[in-house]
């Protein structure tokens, strides 16, 4: 039937797709773990993915713990549980909100100039020069980054956690009243290990999609300068979405009852 032709093509499209992420993701990851291994340029990519992202990270955590902290406030205090707010903060920091916004935002910058320099050596023809000079591609360029995405944002995120929870002592002691020591015997005696340790596989999780997605967008780029603009915006958009799909899936393996 007519009407079943575009419904098909896209299915067989989303299905031709899907297939080429997963061989790519499996020779990406496969080229991770075996050598040889180019220490400077893991190195390289360590700087350019957690040094420089730490700014843009750690302002989004301190306003975000500092947010949280007046919001709970807000809430708690119709209910009279304010004693509450600590607890809520430090949780919703370590499991959540410090991975996810982290993970968000280095998708933004990280994912993006990813896709846009390899995508300029793919429409420049400077990754077929690389095979010429027997110089594998994935060895050479998307390996060291997937290694940096999954070492560095797990880093991030740990950072990301004190900087939060920091945010939403400033306010609960400085706008809210609370008393400091109190907010942080609170604070100490319901964080459980589980909950940091949750937080940051996420980040490794998320570290590996980020750069993953940069590295798949970028590589497949077409058509000169408009395929690379458009290999950006889909490494962007795929990690973002990605993310949240990970983050359901490894919350229900971590916390599910």
């Amino acid at each position: 039937m007519p009407i079943l032709t575009p419904l098909g093509r896209t299915f067989l499209s989303f299905l031709q797709i899907t297939g080429r992420l997963v061989i790519f993701t499996g020779r990406a990851l496969s080229h991770c773990v075996r050598p040889p291994f180019y220490p400077r340029l893991i190195a390289r990519q360590m700087i350019e993915i957690g040094y420089y992202s730490l700014p843009v990270v750690g302002l989004t955590a301190i306003f975000t713990g500092m947010v949280l902290a007046l919001q709970s406030y807000t809430g708690f205090a119709r209910f009279s549980a304010e004693s509450a707010i600590p607890n809520v903060v430090v949780v919703s920091i370590t499991r959540e909100l410090g991975p996810v916004l982290a993970g968000l935002m280095v998708a933004g910058r990280i994912g993006a100039a990813i896709a846009a320099e390899i995508g300029t050596m793919r429409v420049t023809e400077q990754i077929d020069a690389l095979k010429t000079l027997a110089t594998n591609p994935f060895k050479y360029l998307i390996a060291p980054r997937l290694i940096a995405g999954m070492t560095m944002l797990p880093i991030l995120v740990l950072i990301a956690d004190i900087i939060g929870v920091f945010g939403g002592y400033l306010v609960s002691i400085y706008s809210l009243g609370f008393n400091p020591s109190s907010y942080i015997n609170n604070t100490m005696d319901f964080l459980h290990a589980q909950d940091v340790i949750s937080g940051l596989v996420k980040a490794a999780v998320f570290g590996m999609l980020v750069t993953l997605m940069g590295c798949y967008h970028g590589y497949h780029s077409r058509g000169g300068a408009q395929g690379v603009g458009r290999a950006t915006t889909n490494a962007v958009v795929s990690a973002s979405i990605l993310i949240l799909c990970a983050n359901y899936i490894v919350t229900g393996l971590f916390f599910d009852r």
